[in-house]
């Protein structure tokens, strides 16, 4: 017997039961696709759950980053993100050492006062600061004149940020600096006003510049007694004039307490930084290097390796008609070979390559304007293309409010840099301290700082074509700065050979590095 065939009216049906089948399969898949698989505009496409939030300084409140969140997200680069294995240079190297801090030797932060601490009793005066230099200056400044305002029995007014200096930033420090929490948070230590009385003329107004690196000594044989003929005495400069050791242990941790707790920011640049470090960890661990790659910096130090000509005349032309730059003829080659030049983007890149961090690294540029733009970061950023600054990563509405002020725009590069996994300086200079001392103050996190003097003769050896990047280059590089990542230390004192003034200037930053008088060690 024959099988029937399906008559035509059979056949309709079934290709329509068909086609509705397909169709139902293919919404589903679009919708798993849209609302399951695809990340937000704002998150990278391999980015894990963003990590529950941390504190750069205090508890955030929804409320203070409701005003950011208004504004359209930036369209962030969507880069793929491997996890697993670095690059040849170190072989099949574990990816999570990388990030790994070193152990923090159980040292805590102890920087309450002694029982023999008593609040401020009695003013003999007015204290009135004028800060001088860039963002961290100005912050070590503040914080040693809270420390000579204790010394001296001093009111100390709010201080005057530095408006004359290369940045010419207008900011006031209510603008940088949340000034409420400033008060409040030393209200044991110092009395702290905003102005000094109408009533008291100029006439009673002393201007000193105070010593560099002086101690108790200095403040209380020959400032404190001026108190007799003046009510107000006028800091005509902040910078350096503390000690950094040998200086009485209250006064020490009176010192971290201002520069780790009481100078907090303003409110609205601590939000926008949260949200940047927020979106930085979208793309998993990543690294804020600090480019000191800027012009102020290269005109200053006269630094011109690896620029043209013209480049290098205006960075000359610059240093020439700044006052205050002490030093205008400077021999650029025998900068670079003490080490005293910024790492280039270039010779960063080499860095951070052999120490096996692979391309899929992401890294925040924490810098102003690198100078020579794009021209100087293509070297860098061929290497590891992931790479990020508050610029990309913020809107141009989120930016605006801070974008003609440096401080402030160094500030969100501070708590960028402050919360990254790994923090890389391209040169010592007052943020890398800063930042440095910060990031030991919080539990001694991963700071890798270039041996500059020892780099720089290995990038001449690539450059002479005696020594090729690659595992051997990786493994020297390694093992110079197997001891450079931030693990705990004393504070170095003066260097050796030195005398009189020069012993002081010598010794480490007192910032950089507050052991052993702001940690103290746990007995495990």
């Amino acid at each position: 017997m024959q099988p029937r065939r399906p008559t035509p009216t059979a056949l309709s049906a079934f290709r329509w039961t068909l086609m509705r089948a397909v169709g139902a399969v293919a919404v589903a898949a679009l919708v798993v696709v849209h609302v399951v698989l695809l990340p937000s505009a704002t998150t990278a496409p391999d980015a894990q759950e963003l990590p529950q939030e941390r504190e750069i300084g205090y508890r955030w409140k929804t409320s203070e980053l409701r005003w950011m969140q208004e504004f359209a997200p930036p369209q962030l680069p969507k880069l793929p993100i491997s996890a697993q294995k670095v690059g040849s240079s170190k072989g099949d190297y574990d990816l999570a050492k990388l990030w790994k801090s070193s152990s923090n030797g159980n040292f805590l932060q102890c920087v309450a006062p002694s029982s023999s601490y008593l609040p401020p009793l009695h003013s003999r005066g007015f204290l009135l600061v004028h800060t001088n230099g860039g963002l961290n200056q100005m912050r070590a400044g503040i914080s040693d004149m809270v420390a000579v305002a204790r010394l001296i029995d001093a009111t100390l007014v709010i201080p005057r940020l530095d408006k004359r200096s290369f940045w010419h930033d207008s900011s006031n420090f209510s603008n940088v600096f949340d000034e409420e929490h400033f008060i409040h948070a030393l209200a044991n230590d110092v009395k702290v006003v905003k102005k000094i009385p109408k009533e008291l003329t100029p006439t009673t107004t002393a201007v000193i510049h105070f010593r560099s690196w002086s101690g108790v000594d200095y403040y209380q044989n020959e400032i404190l007694p001026m108190w007799d003929n003046h009510l107000v005495i006028k800091a005509a400069k902040s910078d350096s004039r503390l000690a950094n050791n040998n200086l009485p242990a209250d006064i020490q941790k009176l010192r971290c307490r201002a520069f780790f707790q009481a100078l907090r920011f303003a409110p609205r640049i601590e939000a926008l930084g949260k949200l940047l470090v927020e979106r930085m960890r979208s793309y998993g661990p990543f690294i804020a290097l600090h480019l000191r790659y800027e012009k102020d910096m290269l005109a200053f130090s006269g630094c011109t390796y690896g620029l043209s000509p013209i480049e290098s005349d205006e960075l000359a032309r610059i240093r020439e008609n700044v006052s205050y730059w002490k030093i205008k003829e400077i021999v650029a080659q025998d900068q670079r070979a003490k080490g005293y030049c910024p790492l280039t983007p270039k010779e960063v890149a080499i860095f951070i390559s052999s120490l096996g961090y692979p391309p899929s690294t992401p890294i925040y540029i924490a810098a102003g304007s690198i100078y020579g733009g794009s021209s100087h970061l293509a070297d860098l950023e061929s290497r590891f293309p992931i790479l990020l600054s508050k610029e990309k990563l913020a809107s141009a509405q989120e930016l605006e409010p801070f974008k003609h002020y440096a401080s402030q725009m160094a500030a969100l590069d501070y708590i960028v840099s402050l919360e990254s996994d790994v923090f890389i300086p391209s040169y010592s200079g007052n943020m890398a301290r800063a930042v440095e001392g910060h990031r030991r103050f919080l539990g001694h996190q991963k700071t890798i700082k270039p041996d500059r003097k020892a780099l720089v003769r290995l990038f001449d050896k690539i450059n002479r074509g005696s020594l090729r990047e690659g595992r051997k280059l990786s493994n020297i590089i390694g093992e110079i700065h197997k001891r450079r990542q931030g693990s705990p230390r004393k504070r170095k004192g003066p260097a050796t050979g030195t005398k009189g003034m020069e012993r002081f200037r010598t010794e480490e930053v007192f910032y950089e590095n507050p052991l052993p008088d702001c940690l103290c060690q746990q007995q495990p």
